[in-house]
């Protein structure tokens, strides 16, 4: 199997601890920022990502765009964005906001 047909690799356990030393302000600021680089048309679901992390701040330090991406996921399921392609592997998937 090619190196671009796997999914995203998981998380090491030093990096799930980061994860969830997160508080619930932190995930809401990480869905925020996610959200803000969405677009009514699809873009990739790595752009949103790799943008979300871009933000000049220590808030996400050591938190890598596996969780972003896990993030994106959940925003989907909620219905916040809407997806096309598989959510498991960023760069060959897309998001967008929802039309109203």
């Amino acid at each position: 199997m090619d190196e671009d047909e796997l999914p995203d690799p998981d998380p090491t356990p030093e990096q799930m601890r980061a994860f969830q030393a997160l508080s619930p302000a932190d995930i809401a600021e990480m869905d925020r920022r996610l959200l803000s680089h969405a677009s009514t048309r699809f873009r990739k679901v790595a752009y949103v990502v790799g943008m979300s992390m871009m933000e000049k701040d220590d808030r996400f330090k050591g938190i890598f765009d596996i969780f972003f991406a896990r993030r994106v996921a959940e925003l989907v399921k909620a219905g916040r964005l809407e997806s096309q392609g598989d959510l498991r592997r960023m760069r060959y998937s897309e998001v967008r906001l929802p039309e109203k």
